[in-house]
């Protein structure tokens, strides 16, 4: 069904490389992975270091020039035997098709009226390709003697994809083949378009990823030549740095998390035709049925006969959206930047300031949000700045005085300061470190705005100005709104204006009201990280925690960021 795959060989006169002794591959694959193994760079030494990495690799691709697996052809010509296979697998797909838009790419379009909620896509666990089928594969006795595959189910899930793609009998073949030939993650990004994110907040998991990216290929380079468990894999006789780049771009845009069959555990998969979906913004509607053992999708709004049928991808910050799904969301309403905020262990008041916090469950040191949306801030983040800023009474109140405990209840809450001085003061220290923040860019707004309008960037350099753009202007806002919110506690305390008083009949307000701002910290989740984690806004065990239909549906959410950031080997 459809065309065949090919190897393009290495030979003498056809643009490629001279062959090169498997003596010579090895040896720059042990100096790659020595390099990417070796002690995280000192500060301001990661540019260096990814550019010494990306010189090993390009020698690396230049000698292996013309031996990736290609398949005939383009994508499009390989849709209709998608289609094809996942109606003979039980798959819905009689309300769409697969169409071309353009800047987005490809997306699927309705073929008729589709109603908000309406169930208009399944696909069955058998077509779906998971850390389970990649066990039950060639590919499982290598997983079985193999701590990194076993601890790394999304590795497993590239490696997986790449032992189908060079098997000519896989059955996976119709999605495998309708897959891109090439992705726009910063994996694909020329050097000189990835230091067009020099300074930015995103650059460094940007090299971050390269840097893992490139250490794991040479470890399972090296495992696949010399393991006998690897021996009769057709990976075996070719595995090129661009292929494990393909398959980890594959697998980095499209896992997401399902129930094992049993529901009792979680795994990932990649899920076929589903995944041709466009996002945008709303709601999680896509659940796993354990009953029908499938993916299910709900339509995310009413959609007419020849519209783009969208799903949302989760609450995800551009950058997220740039590092691990390979595109900029102009109207992202959850985009966001990190700032690290910490009690220095040297100051007077740290005990106690700590000891606040950790009544109110914050970490003393923490990885917090700016956000584009107002309030900028969280009920977390303006929690931490109140206590940053208190004086030693104050601090005394909220731990010793009268209603001590009720009154870590209001830290959150932006009805009730701790006192008109402490909102200057939090206001004044957000709206500065914006602006200091905004000074560590190479480049102001109007330039990265004027360097926009060349007609002749890039994509990928046109989504690199854009992500750091988008930094500048959340930092931006958040300066403005920082100075204007010092302006409004500074007249209120030049009028003498009395504090609202917090009452115990404020209470069912604070757990009851839907305003982020008004929710008593203790009694909900923090939303930050400690310092040092990665932020993730969806968990990857999400969808349990959704709500289950009587068909024991479960929401399912794309998982990307977490292709290179396993602990253990990223």
């Amino acid at each position: 069904m459809g065309k065949k795959s090919r190897v393009k060989t290495q030979k003498s006169g056809s643009g490629a490389s001279a062959v090169v002794s498997p003596k010579e591959m090895m040896n720059l694959i042990s100096e790659l992975l020595q390099k990417c193994s070796s002690a995280a760079p000192s500060a301001g030494k990661e540019w260096e270091e990814y550019i010494q990495i990306r010189g090993l690799v390009e020698k690396i691709r230049k000698k292996q020039k013309g031996m990736s697996v290609v398949f005939e052809g383009s994508r499009e010509d390989y849709f209709p035997d998608l289609m094809s296979w996942a109606q003979e697998n039980g798959a819905s797909c009689d309300s769409f098709i697969v169409t071309n838009f353009g800047a987005e790419g490809y997306g699927l379009r309705a073929t008729r009226d589709i109603k908000a909620e309406e169930l208009f896509l399944w696909i069955p666990r058998k077509m779906l390709m998971t850390v389970e089928s990649a066990q039950n594969s060639e590919l499982g006795p290598l997983y079985s003697q193999d701590r990194i595959l076993q601890a790394m189910g999304n590795v497993t899930l590239a490696l997986h994809l790449l032992c189908e793609r060079a098997n000519p009998a896989s059955s996976w073949l119709p999605y495998i083949r309708s897959l891109p030939q090439e992705y726009d993650t910063p994996l694909y990004y020329q050097q000189d378009e990835v230091q067009l994110l020099l300074g930015t907040q995103a650059v460094q998991d940007v090299l971050s990823q390269y840097k893992n990216t490139a250490r794991q290929y040479a470890y399972f380079y090296k495992l696949v030549q010399t393991h006998p468990a690897a021996s009769k894999l057709a990976l075996k006789d070719s595995f090129t740095f661009d292929d494990y780049r393909w398959a980890v771009s594959s697998v980095m845009t499209r896992q997401n998390q399902i129930p094992t069959e049993d529901g009792s555990r979680v795994t990932l998969a990649l899920i076929p035709v589903w995944d041709m979906c466009n996002h945008t913004n709303g709601l999680i509607t896509t659940g796993y049925n354990l009953e029908d053992d499938r993916c299910e999708c709900v339509a995310l709004q009413d959609y007419k006969e020849n519209e783009q049928i969208y799903i949302f991808y989760g609450t995800r910050s551009n950058a997220e959206f740039v590092i691990h799904n390979g595109f900029f969301f102009h109207d992202n309403v959850h985009d966001r930047v990190k700032i690290k905020l910490g009690v220095s262990k040297s100051e007077r008041l740290y005990a106690m300031k700590a000891e606040v916090l950790a009544r109110a469950g914050i970490p003393a040191s923490c990885v917090f949000a700016l956000h584009c949306n107002e309030p900028p801030i969280s009920a977390q983040l303006l929690a931490f700045l109140r206590v940053f800023c208190m004086t030693e009474e104050e601090l005394k109140d909220y731990l010793l005085g009268e209603r001590a405990i009720n009154k870590i209840f209001t830290l959150g809450n932006s009805e009730f300061p701790v006192s008109w001085d402490n909102e200057i003061k939090l206001w004044t220290f957000l709206e500065t470190r914006a602006a200091l923040l905004l000074k560590t860019y190479r480049t102001t707004s109007e330039e990265d705005c004027c360097m926009l309008e060349k007609p002749d960037l890039s994509l990928h350099s046109r989504v690199a100005i854009q992500l750091r753009l988008a930094e500048k202007q959340i930092l931006e806002k958040v300066s403005a709104s920082g100075r204007a919110k010092r302006l409004q506690f500074q007249k209120k305390l030049e009028e003498d204006a009395p504090l609202p008083h917090y009452e115990e009949s404020d209470i069912a307000l604070l757990e009851n009201s839907d305003t982020d701002a008004k929710l008593p910290i203790i009694l909900r989740k923090l939303e930050e990280v400690e310092e040092g984690q990665e932020i993730q806004v969806e968990e990857h065990s999400h969808f349990l925690n959704g709500r289950r239909s009587e068909k024991e549906n479960i929401r399912l959410q794309n998982c990307s960021d977490c292709m290179v950031s396993q602990p253990g080997f990223s």
